[in-house]
């Protein structure tokens, strides 16, 4: 899909999300389940093959996320889905999530971990990458088991990979 498309449905999104006053929770949800989209085929497939009737697809959204989203976030995926654009739900919310960063001033740190971060350990974190980058950040938490222990951040063009697997491999090199 084209960059205009994607940019609006952030767009809209965005103004949904922000109208409904649950902006940084929506914006939280769609960020978590885009992250599962991307690393989970069997959903993606499910979400995403024509050959499965919309309401079916729509359906397991409403399954998925139904108990643990709020309403605005199920039915704005809901509405991605049925429109055939799963495949772009992850660039479509990844731009809602720029958008709603550029609105609080704030650049957005995307940062990969074996586990999952304490709500203390993420603060500690957001604290300093924000002393690192100088600047103001929207700390995005993504676990990902491949990074073995440590953490891999990503703020704008800068990467700050302190990943066990990063050093497995330059380990390996200098062998």
């Amino acid at each position: 899909m084209s960059d205009n498309r994607i940019d609006g449905y952030a767009r809209a999104m965005f103004e949904v999300a922000r109208a409904e006053g649950t902006l940084d929770e929506v914006e939280d949800e769609l960020f978590r389940f885009a992250r599962s989209f991307e690393s989970n085929d069997d959903l993606r497939n499910a979400l995403t093959d024509e050959q499965i009737p919309v309401e079916r697809r729509q359906g397991i959204v409403e399954d998925l996320l139904g108990p643990n989203a709020t309403p605005t976030t199920v039915q704005l995926v809901s509405m991605v889905v049925g429109t055939g654009r799963g495949r772009d739900l992850p660039a479509i919310v990844d731009s809602l999530v720029q958008r709603a960063s550029s609105a609080k001033d704030l650049e957005v740190a995307e940062v990969r971990s074996a586990v999952a971060l304490t709500d203390d350990q993420q603060d500690r974190l957001k604290a300093a990458l924000a002393n690192a980058t100088g600047k103001q950040l929207n700390l995005k938490v993504i676990v990902d088991p491949s990074v073995l222990g440590g953490l891999v951040a990503t703020v704008g063009d800068t990467v700050i990979d302190g990943s066990v697997r990063t050093r497995i491999d330059q380990l390996k090199s200098r062998l």
